[in-house]
């Protein structure tokens, strides 16, 4: 790392992490179920948790949480700490 590199802004608490996450997943599952819930619902329990969360975990994991992270990582940046 050079000398005029900014430095790293620091890893969320575990609280915020939960919540980054818990933003992230929640509309996508809300999205996913209004969308598809009255198409899957006679599959059976299983399937349904797998075709849900084969869609929910990689949109969340790869698209939303890092966006929502950098996000929050911005908003701490610009806000003043007490």
């Amino acid at each position: 790392m050079s000398a005029n590199a900014p430095a790293a802004a620091p890893a969320p608490s575990a609280h915020r992490r939960a919540l980054i996450t818990w933003l992230a997943v929640y509309p996508v599952i809300t999205l996913v179920l209004g969308l598809l819930g009255p198409r899957i619902a006679t599959l059976p329990l299983l399937l349904r948790t797998l075709i849900l969360t084969g869609i929910v975990v990689p949109v969340a994991a790869y698209v939303l949480v890092p966006a929502l992270t950098k996000a929050h990582a911005r908003l701490s940046a610009r806000t003043p700490r007490p």
